[in-house]
């Protein structure tokens, strides 16, 4: 599970970020309110803390929440005045005042993730894949190419499976950012939008090979080798 840690202190990110990885967590770091809106998209939890040096905390959780359901811890200052209410109102889904127990941020980061995955969402709709080597387990959210484990992020696990589960289809830009992303707000042919989806397959292609993904100029992109499936 990748938590993406955002707090504008470089002297306390790091060893948050190494006490999450003792845990089993992997993380990535951001010391930008700008810098978090770019990254939150692979991350599967955000711990955000409101104190930022360029956009509000609550700010960032308002776009984030406009755009995702990527549930979100906030830090904040007990003593700054900040309304946990108003933290809440921004969309976190907890709150936490500084200095914390690093055990109870772990508690609420776990309580968070239990309520996350509540019933009612989608169910994978393919078992196991193989597909010449390629195998692909909806379950357990694993990959693995020749038997050897594929690390990606959520996104791109979604992303490649969404492929996977379309073989016979090529897939717009458009549909990809509203279906994967689940963002029909964010037009997939503007700078944003092109450059997520772009970055995504690019990324997936370097680590499974880029025979996976048929690019379809003009169209979208296809997942490659549908008649393999099995």
């Amino acid at each position: 599970m990748q938590i993406l840690v955002v707090e504008k202190q470089t002297r306390s990110i790091k060893p948050l970020g190494d006490d999450l990885a003792r845990n089993g967590y992997r993380t990535r770091t951001a010391s930008t309110g700008a810098t978090a809106l770019e990254a939150y998209e692979d991350a599967e939890l955000v711990v955000l803390d409101v104190d930022l040096p360029d956009i509000d905390g609550l700010e960032v959780c308002r776009r984030i929440r406009a755009h995702s359901q990527t549930p979100v811890i906030a830090l904040t200052d007990g003593g700054a005045g900040v309304d946990r209410v108003l933290v809440l109102q921004a969309g976190a889904d907890d709150c936490l005042d500084k200095p914390y127990e690093f055990r109870e941020l772990l508690a609420r980061i776990e309580a968070v993730m239990r309520r996350s995955r509540r019933p009612g969402q989608p169910r994978a709709r393919l078992g196991h894949l193989s597909i010449d080597g390629l195998c692909i387990n909806p379950a357990s959210r694993d990959v693995r190419m020749h038997g050897e484990p594929v690390d990606l992020t959520r996104k791109e696990f979604d992303l490649l499976y969404h492929l996977a589960s379309n073989p016979d289809n090529v897939l717009s830009r458009e549909r990809l950012m509203a279906e994967v992303w689940g963002d029909s707000t964010l037009h997939a042919r503007s700078s944003r939008g092109s450059r997520t989806i772009d970055t995504h397959v690019s990324s997936l292609r370097s680590k499974i090979g880029s025979n996976w993904i048929r690019t379809v100029h003009g169209i979208g992109f296809q997942f490659s080798g549908a008649d393999r499936i099995r």
